[in-house]
């Protein structure tokens, strides 16, 4: 991982008053504080800030989410979410930390095999758990 003689570890920053389209990646890690729309792709850490706002299809190393995020994400050791997290799409990783408060509407595949082998396409299919009567 990049580091800084005086700061440490790299950190990519994209602040509350930037607006972000396209394709980005990165080796350490990367802190969106304002809005990012496109793909994401590192072996790093991303974090997506409190009054952050994202929709991304991610694939990284770890994803740390307190704001908003739409999009399918893909983390290779661990999601955590936050209780201020707003969580709307799919995610696969070996681990997973859900805080109260947070939302979540989405499939997720959590397991110490999450990562082999399969694609995106193969979460299961949502069925009602338990029937509403009248």
């Amino acid at each position: 991982m990049p580091e800084n003689a005086t700061t440490g570890p790299a950190v990519t920053v994209i602040g509350a008053d930037c607006s972000f389209k396209g394709e980005a990646s990165f080796e350490g890690s990367m802190k969106i504080e304002g809005k990012f729309e496109g793909k994401i792709s590192s072996k790093g850490k991303l974090s997506v800030g409190k009054g952050a706002q994202a929709t991304a299809d991610v694939t990284v190393g770890q994803v740390h989410i307190e704001g908003t995020f739409k999009g399918n994400v893909t983390a290779m050791e661990r999601i955590e979410l936050t209780s201020s997290a707003h969580v709307l799409g799919d995610i696969r990783s070996p681990k997973l930390v859900i805080s109260e408060g947070a939302t979540f509407v989405g499939n997720c595949h959590v397991s110490p095999d999450a990562l082999k082998g399969g694609t995106q396409n193969e979460f299961v299919v949502p069925v009602a758990a338990t029937p509403i009567r009248k």
